[in-house]
């Protein structure tokens, strides 16, 4: 489970930071390094993680 400002790998592949916990272990806020080189801010769920790069 990502703690606040984790590194975390998501399925889709792109790396995330995580910057707000909604519900540990559920959902959390975090910037998100997308494909075409933009960060965006957005909510991600632990579904979505796929491991943690970098605590």
């Amino acid at each position: 489970m990502p703690k606040l400002y984790d590194k975390v790998l998501l399925k889709t592949g792109e790396t995330a930071y995580i910057v707000e916990i909604h519900e540990p272990g559920v959902a959390y806020e975090a910037d998100i390094d997308r494909h075409d080189g933009e960060t965006e801010t957005d909510t991600i769920y632990q579904k979505d993680i796929d491991k943690i790069i970098a605590a």
